[in-house]
């Protein structure tokens, strides 16, 4: 008896083990120092350690990320100018191997972020002001564009928002919607999925006005759904709406992240929710380099618990791992990635002293091994 005893205690132990350790996936940019594109650490969250297990070779600047559900495929932009295009790669969790399947054109400059599912891949082009969607082939490829949504106009800040500039494409939480940002145009679309169509996998419902000259540049749901919270890269706007299953969005309530007292640049980029829906993370760029932490109320809106440096420049994203234990911020400009252990209660984050060392990081994703 007792020996069973030692062998269910074993078996339980690995089982907590392996349900602690996750990989890391990280876009990064190649054309500002040496990489070789994504990169693949195993991240333990019981203790904040972490190895490198696998990179891919040669990618060029796959500065954003998805993964696919079947944890099988991933799906990188590459951020090169009128150059740029939109990649497939096998995935082997287990290995961290990143195994290159295809890439098409992005018909669009400068694509920044991209999401998928088991019929498509949508991306948003930043500079050429589009969002285009590819299909899936079986075995994860993809094909080349099949449809083209070319967003039009302008804003009034004229060094940033001379045309369209979209930023994001967002599943809503039943993927009837996909959500997208435009920085360009101080807007951010609805627009009905269509996932099976053919050619018109996504048809326009409408679009929420933000504050002229804010600039959208990402946005997060909450856990329940029900609520939308946007950052403004421009102006450091925290806009939050709510949010019904029909794909409307109405503005309830609106702050800035910039402390009372500060002066300097400011670039807001990356915006997440704790994975128990309870607080909600906002970066800051440019001169403030900073992450502010807020508590989510019961009723959608916000405090602010705290807000403190990322310890690097360059914030561009962040990823809180899935136990919630930690939040790792990469920072573009000072090529690493900072480890905060994060504190599940107050939402507070403490500085670990760990650090991953890798060229302009990006993009962050956790995943199950």
């Amino acid at each position: 008896m007792k020996g069973l005893y030692m062998l269910l205690f074993s078996a339980l132990a690995f089982t907590t083990q392996a349900q602690n350790k996750f990989n890391l996936l990280i876009g990064t940019y190649t054309n500002t120092c040496p990489s070789k594109g994504i990169y693949v650490y195993e991240f333990d969250a019981a203790s904040g350690e972490f190895k490198f297990k696998n990179s891919s070779e040669g990618v060029i600047s796959p500065s954003y990320l998805s993964v696919s559900a079947d944890n099988k495929f991933v799906y990188a932009v590459n951020e090169n100018g009128d150059q740029s295009a939109v990649s497939a790669f096998g995935y082997n969790a287990k290995s961290g191997k990143v195994t290159f399947l295809n890439t098409n054109k992005a018909l669009g400059a400068d694509p920044c972020h991209l999401i998928n599912d088991d019929k498509n891949v949508i991306v948003a082009n930043y500079s050429g002001g589009n969002i285009v969607v590819f299909k899936k082939q079986t075995n994860g490829s993809i094909t080349t564009v099949q449809q083209v949504i070319q967003h039009e106009g302008k804003g009034p800040n004229a060094a940033r928002q001379e045309k369209a500039h979209v930023h994001m494409v967002m599943f809503s939480p039943d993927k009837k919607f996909v959500l997208s940002n435009d920085l360009g145009l101080d807007k951010v679309f609805i627009y009905k999925y269509n996932p099976n169509s053919k050619t018109e996998m996504l048809t326009l419902k409408g679009s929420v006005d933000v504050k002229p000259g804010s600039g959208p540049r990402h946005l997060t749901f909450s856990k329940d759904g029900k609520f939308v919270y946007l950052i403004q890269e421009l102006d450091a706007t925290l806009t939050t709406f709510s949010y019904d299953k029909s794909g409307s969005l109405k503005k309830i309530a609106e702050t800035s992240i910039l402390a009372k007292d500060f002066k300097g640049g400011t670039g807001a980029a990356a915006i997440k929710i704790s994975p128990d829906g309870k607080f909600l993370y906002v970066t800051d760029r440019v001169d403030a380099n900073n992450i502010s932490v807020y508590k989510i109320l019961k009723d959608g809106k916000i405090e602010l618990i705290e807000q403190q440096s990322t310890l690097g420049k360059g914030p561009r994203d962040f990823a809180i791992d899935p136990t919630g234990n930690y939040l790792l911020v990469g920072h573009q400009y000072t090529n690493n990635i900072v480890i905060f252990k994060r504190d599940k209660t107050t939402g507070k984050l403490t500085d670990t002293g760990k650090r991953i060392e890798l060229c302009s990081p990006v993009g962050l994703v956790f995943t199950k091994i």
